[in-house]
């Protein structure tokens, strides 16, 4: 699993930050002020670094500077409200890899995440692209599903499912949390379409094998283990 430090003194945004990052399969690790950013980050075994200008101790221009200054070449994104060109340019000068400026929307702020964790290691790159569990694996970039080596086709509705039951193994999610996850709606108690789908995925990958993996939870919702 991919490890990230956030440095943001924001505790409001850092929680956001991380529950968005762990949510998409990331480790991920916080400190508020730019001291703690140092004796924390500093060529420790972090593939990526988000860290905020504006910070009580050191800035994050001074925690980029540092780190570079350490030989610690860990890829950083810097955070701010500042967004002028003159500041961009300070903060790549700094040794920043890429800049994001406040507000910002979270599925940017992961797209730029995945871009420099990308360039950073292409080869580790192929093996994030796959989840396993058990015998079932999904590789999320060529979006193929197999299953004791069998293959196993999915519509795109059904393999979003089964990426969410991947990326939270042996943990309980209710219908409410699946339909906001996979289907980005609130979750209407009149309608069985959570259960018509986890259906349909059931039927493909557990019912011509021994070992099932999605289980209910009567009046509570699924686990995958």
């Amino acid at each position: 699993m991919l490890k990230i430090g956030i440095a943001e003194d924001d505790h409001k945004i850092a929680d956001l930050l991380k529950s968005a990052l762990e949510e998409n399969g990331y480790q991920v690790e916080i400190v508020f002020n730019g001291i703690d950013a140092m004796d924390r980050f500093l060529n420790a075994n972090y593939d990526l670094l988000i860290v905020d200008i504006m910070m009580p101790g050191l800035s994050g221009i001074q925690v980029c500077k540092r780190l570079r200054e350490n030989n610690d070449q860990t890829p950083v994104l810097l955070l701010t409200a500042m967004g002028s060109v003159d500041d961009k340019v300070t903060g790549l000068d700094a040794g920043a890899d890429d800049y994001l400026v406040k507000p910002f929307h979270l599925k940017e702020l992961l797209a730029r995440v995945s871009a420099l964790l990308r360039r950073q290691n292409p080869v580790k790159n192929i093996l994030d692209h796959q989840l396993t569990f058990e015998d079932l694996i999904m590789d999320t970039s060529s979006k193929e599903v197999t299953r004791a080596g069998k293959n196993i086709e999915l519509s795109a509705k059904e393999f979003v499912l089964l990426e969410l039951f991947l990326r939270n193994p042996n943990r309980l999610l209710s219908r409410q949390y699946i339909a906001e996850k996979a289907w980005d709606i609130n979750f209407d108690t009149g309608t069985n379409v959570i259960d018509v789908y986890v259906n349909f995925l059931r039927k493909k990958i557990d019912k011509h094998f021994e070992r099932k993996l999605i289980h209910t939870k009567i009046n509570m919702g699924y686990i995958f283990k």
